[in-house]
This record gives structure tokens, C-alpha cells and sequence, in this order.
């Protein structure tokens, strides 16, 4: 790949790219370093533009990206929770009791299939609204509705309450 072509799909596709990862993220200086990390790895593997579909494999390596990000970071923020020992004045049984219901939570939580999870935690961590859910994610307000339901039936499920 030449750097003129490089520069025609770069000029042409990192505003959706970016918008994209904008959209599933909602965070604006991500989604601009993550786009700005896809085109480096379409440089980087030389992709002939005449072979391959480029929107299609921009929107790949984007949503790969956001994935193993989030990945990271839950692992990071699992690590960071273990190091916060909250000083209670709970009985032992009580944090044994919290500690098995924190372990089940989490184990329910990656066992939820993937987009009724991701609805779940943008509502209930980043206090998002269904509507603005709904716009991040591209579906509609019943859909993210529908799949929040289903979040909560199956956590009740798993959590037998």
C-alpha cells in the first residue's frame, strides 16, 4: 500500500471509524486513540486496498480493539477490588455470605451472553439512560429494554432469588 492510498482511506473512513468506537464506547479521546491504533495497524500489515474490503475490516480491527480494551480493563478493576479491603464491622459469616454472592454475581456476569451484559453495565456501573444506551449501541429503546429484562431474569435466575 502506498502512502497516497493510505492517506485516501485514512481521509475518507476515520471519521465513521472513530464515530463507531465513539458509539460503542462513549468516550471521545478512546475512540479517537483507538481509531487512530486501526489505521496504524492497517500500515502496519500492508493491506492491499484493491483485495480487500477496508470498511470492513477497519470496523473489525475496531471492534477487536474496543473488546481486548475492555477486556484489560476488567481484569485491571478485578485487581484494584481485591486490593480495597473495606474496614466493616460485619461478622465473619456475613462477609463469607457477601463474598459468595460477589462470586456468584461475577460468575453470572460472564456467563450472560454479550450484549445483554454490555446493556446491563452501562444502566447499572455508568448510570447510563435507555435512550442514550440506545444510541451508543445502535438499537432501538425497546431493544435495549428487552435486553435489560433479560439481563435481570437471568441474573435472578443464577443468583436464585
Amino acid at each position: 500500500m502506498t502512502r497516497d492510498q493510505f492517506k485516501e482511506i485514512f481521509d475518507y473512513h476515520f471519521d465513521t471509524v472513530r464515530n463507531y468506537i465513539y458509539y460503542r464506547s462513549g468516550d471521545s479521546e478512546f475512540a479517537t486513540d483507538t481509531a487512530q491504533d486501526v489505521f496504524l495497524k492497517i500500515w502496519e500489515k500492508k493491506i492491499d486496498p484493491k483485495k480487500n474490503n477496508v470498511a470492513g475490516l477497519l470496523y473489525k480491527i475496531a471492534g477487536d480493539l474496543i473488546i481486548n480494551t475492555y477486556r484489560k480493563q476488567k481484569v485491571a478493576n478485578k485487581f484494584l477490588l481485591k486490593l480495597e479491603q473495606p474496614v466493616d464491622s460485619y461478622s465473619p459469616a456475613h462477609r463469607l455470605q457477601f463474598l459468595e454472592l460477589q462470586n456468584k454475581f461475577e460468575l453470572a456476569l460472564e456467563n450472560m451472553p454479550e450484549k445483554h451484559r454490555m446493556v446491563f453495565l452501562m444502566s447499572r456501573i455508568d448510570n447510563l439512560k435507555y435512550y442514550e444506551i440506545a444510541e451508543i449501541i445502535g438499537i432501538s429503546v425497546k431493544g435495549v429494554e428487552k435486553r435489560m429484562n433479560y439481563a435481570l431474569s437471568f441474573l435472578k435466575k443464577e443468583l436464585n432469588y
